[in-house]
């Protein structure tokens, strides 16, 4: 019997069945995305045949594709090979034989610290919303990720301690909430507090609850301390639902705004958001005194 040769214009039952279930184990959107973009790349590279149909040598062949003809990253290769690998075990459930997944070797870098002076200079560089975001990367140690994807019930102001939920490794841990950030952030969440109820008079207000949570708690996702401490300036609709609601900030506003105040505060470091988490790490056992 001769074997069936699928397309793509067939292959959205298979992207499907990924989606759901990288939305069941709680994966992000951002990761989400970059395995489908991937196992898409993978299909369309063998000349849209089914995945069933391709193995061991074919996997090789488009990593090597990848590497050689591409040029990619080393982060990049390994994210498609994640991404081609998660399909064919979570997803297919087939053996890859003896596959010898070769695993592209990261460079390592020193990480960029900044100086005490340097993240004075940064931070005095800040305005509006940028400010507390870039104080709590700092501060706090955040990742850029978790200082926006932050409720206003993760933060104690009592216990001067900012709970932090799903980070890295699906991980929760609690971190220092430094006491120059207490006033300015119970400010801005007074203006937080103000967008919201706007929302809610104009019939939005609902939050994305957390895996299966929205379903426990119907109503939770309108409760204030479940609203993002740095919501996004407009209303847009959920790429997974379509509902409209109010999510948090774009990673990309922060990121050019510390960008550009380390420009501006004539910096030649290759520094990022991230630079100002390997500070606070590098500045912990020192007594820091913040910008104001």
């Amino acid at each position: 019997m001769k074997a069936v040769s699928y397309t793509v214009s067939q292959s959205p039952k298979l992207l499907d069945r990924v989606r759901a279930e990288m939305r069941a184990k709680h994966y992000s959107l951002k990761t989400e995305q970059a395995y489908i973009r991937w196992i898409k790349h993978y299909i369309l590279y063998h000349s849209k045949r089914h995945p069933d149909e391709l193995g061991e040598n074919e996997i090789n062949a488009f990593i090597r594709h990848l590497a050689v003809n591409r040029n990619v990253s080393s982060s990049t290769q390994n994210q498609a090979l994640c991404a081609i690998v998660y399909l064919y075990k979570h997803i297919l459930k087939k053996e890859i034989g003896q596959l010898e997944l070769i695993w592209a070797n990261k460079p390592k870098k020193l990480p960029v610290v900044f100086t005490v002076q340097e993240v004075k200079n940064i931070l005095n560089h800040l305005h509006g919303v940028h400010w507390p975001a870039a104080m709590l990367m700092y501060g706090s140690g955040l990742r850029l990720m978790e200082c926006l994807r932050l409720r206003i019930k993760d933060i104690d102001f009592g216990f001067k301690q900012i709970t932090i939920h799903d980070g890295k490794g699906f991980k929760d841990r609690v971190t220092l909430l430094p006491e120059k950030m207490i006033e300015p952030l119970q400010v801005h969440i007074k203006n937080v507090k103000k967008i919201n109820e706007k929302d809610l008079d104009q019939g939005f207000g609902s939050v994305y609850m957390p895996h299966a949570l929205e379903r426990k708690y119907p109503t939770a996702s309108k409760e204030f301390g479940w609203q993002f401490v740095f919501p996004a300036s407009q209303i847009s609709a959920d790429p997974r639902t379509g509902i409209e609601r109010r999510h948090h900030l774009h990673e990309t506003v922060i990121q050019k705004a510390i960008k550009q105040a380390i420009r501006k505060s004539g910096i030649i470091k290759h520094g990022s958001c991230h630079s100002l988490r390997h500070s606070f790490a590098t500045h912990l056992p020192c007594e820091i005194k913040l910008a104001g």
